[in-house]
């Protein structure tokens, strides 16, 4: 594909995989529109903030392809991916994304489980008797 960025984003266990090329704004998500995609509005509106704050939103089309995780994580993923896309296709750019931390990529993570916890720090019941 001629003119096409290639960028990768993450988020808890969700991977997105995001193409940009010129266009007239169109966001497909998994061969599916984004509202159809994500079910929730705020899941949209938060994947496409580096686009509106860069106004680039009407500009480019973007192909997502997301796995694993939630909604929620892959929405964060498709973000930084898009972000990340964005300031390949014009290093102008690149210090909006940083300054709106669009560029940086949420470490926080699930804790694993521990034996003789229920959870990762919820202890069993205790029980007297």
């Amino acid at each position: 594909m001629e003119n096409t960025v290639y960028a990768t984003g993450r988020r808890k266990e969700a991977v997105a995989k995001v193409w940009i090329k010129p266009g007239s704004g169109n966001i497909v998500v998994n061969d599916m529109e984004a509202k159809k995609y994500f079910d929730r509005d705020f899941n949209v509106y938060h994947m496409l903030q580096p686009m509106e704050a860069t106004s680039t939103k009407d500009k480019y089309d973007v192909i997502i392809k997301v796995l694993g995780g939630g909604k929620t994580g892959q929405a964060g993923a498709a973000r930084l991916g898009i972000a990340r896309a964005l300031a390949k296709i014009d290093p102008n750019l690149k210090a909006t994304l940083s300054k709106g931390g669009f560029l940086r990529r949420d470490p926080r993570m699930v804790e694993r489980k521990k034996y003789g916890r229920m959870k990762a720090r919820r202890r069993f019941q205790f029980s007297k008797r």
